[in-house]
């Protein structure tokens, strides 16, 4: 990019939150206004893409509920994005996950999960 652009946008970029990638089960705290008062509220499920560079950074956070699949945009740099919780990691080999998308019922939460290998070698 233009380092007249980074330079003006560095000041905006969140550095606060917790480092996730696709495939991650992630729970998202948003701040949500409602009759003067703010109160946080929960967006959970799979990261199935994350686009951009700096300022314009955004992720895709898949779920299902009631039956319908359910995604949301988020910019990685949104004051409303109060922070960010890492359920489960995942193995991807994949930089999108949309394959998701085609998916019914458990399969449509399921991904390839990081589990510790303890006393192997």
């Amino acid at each position: 990019m233009n380092p007249v652009i980074n330079e003006i946008t560095k000041d905006a970029i969140r550095t606060d939150l917790t480092a996730f990638k696709v495939g991650d089960g992630v729970r998202v705290h948003l701040k949500i206004q409602e009759a003067g008062k703010e109160r946080i509220q929960v967006f959970a499920g799979i990261v199935i893409a994350r686009k951009g560079s700096g300022v314009h950074e955004t992720f895709t956070v898949r779920r299902i509920s009631f039956g319908e699949g359910v995604e949301k945009v988020f910019p990685v740099n949104s004051p409303t994005i109060d922070k960010i919780e890492v359920d489960r990691e995942s193995i991807t080999r994949r930089a999108r996950l949309y394959y998701i998308r085609d998916r019914i019922g458990k399969e449509a939460t399921k991904v390839k999960e990081r589990r510790l290998m303890e006393g192997r070698r």
